[in-house]
């Protein structure tokens, strides 16, 4: 694989030219994000972060509306 040339010991994501109906496709090696076909259509998938497990808590003297927006406790 022409990607682990590349990537040597660190991961990589390779984007390039093909004769496809897309006209590019993806390679990866080590790397969280995976090309998956969708309906014929080549695509990234990323995985969701994973959330904290305990938020920061707020700054007191912040009004409750800026301490939602801030932290997204909507």
């Amino acid at each position: 694989m022409e990607v682990q040339r590349y990537a040597d010991t660190g991961r990589a994501l390779l984007a390039y030219s093909t004769d496809n109906e897309q006209g590019f496709t993806f390679e990866t090696y080590d790397h969280k994000w995976h090309p998956i076909d969708h309906e014929g259509l080549i695509l990234i998938r990323r995985p969701k972060p994973k959330p904290a497990l305990s938020p920061a808590p707020a700054p007191s003297g912040w009004s409750k509306a800026s301490q939602r927006r801030r932290y997204g406790q909507r």
